[in-house]
């Protein structure tokens, strides 16, 4: 399994984006420096009036499949 910790900041403006389809990925930097990109998805749950804000876990299996996607940090 790998994890991956990262910050993310992303504006009330910019969601519109992925809430109207013409971007379906989110690429961000891992605390340790690798790129990782997902189904932007998975952030539904945690977009607010101001966007998406916080440090995010993701971990996923040796086979690429999403384990765990959970805010750790933030608001």
């Amino acid at each position: 399994m790998q994890r991956f910790v990262f910050d993310l900041h992303i504006t009330a403006d910019d969601w519109l984006a992925y809430y109207r389809g013409a971007a379906r990925h989110v690429v961000a930097v891992a605390r340790d420096g690798r790129r990782v990109k997902f189904a932007a998805k998975h952030l539904q749950g945690f977009v607010t009036r101001t966007g998406v804000r916080g440090t995010f876990e993701m971990v996923i299996d040796d086979n690429h499949d999403l384990v765990r996607f959970a805010r750790v940090g933030g608001r």
